[in-house]
């Protein structure tokens, strides 16, 4: 075996590098591995290759994301209601009203 000496041009300080990924991450992304089943790789695949290319991970994202922020008409009523409920027990009480007797219709007697 030839015993061959570095590259002489190569004169590469790494002094100042440091351990890392080349490209910073996106802000709000974090990588992780998880199993997922063939069937739902390969349909995720095929949808991202029926909308012409793209990410097959952005659309599995995607998926996740709208499920985990979808709610029932229900449940959206509720939350309504519920913060109506909180403001109005912490808003400061109006004085009740004073009311006036409704006006009586005048009855004429026949006669």
């Amino acid at each position: 075996m030839k015993k061959t000496d570095a590259e002489p041009y190569r004169d590469i300080d790494f002094s100042q590098a440091r351990r890392g990924p080349v490209i910073k991450p996106e802000p709000g992304k974090t990588k992780i591995s998880i199993r997922l089943d063939n069937a739902v790789i390969e349909a995720f695949r095929a949808l991202a290759d029926q909308a012409g290319g793209g990410n097959y991970q952005t659309l599995i994202n995607d998926a996740l994301a709208e499920h985990l922020y979808q709610r029932t008409m229900l449940e959206a009523v509720r939350q309504v209601v519920r913060e109506e409920l909180r403001t109005a027990a912490t808003s400061p009480r109006r004085p009740a009203r004073a009311r006036l007797p409704s006006p009586r219709p005048k009855t004429t007697a026949a006669g």
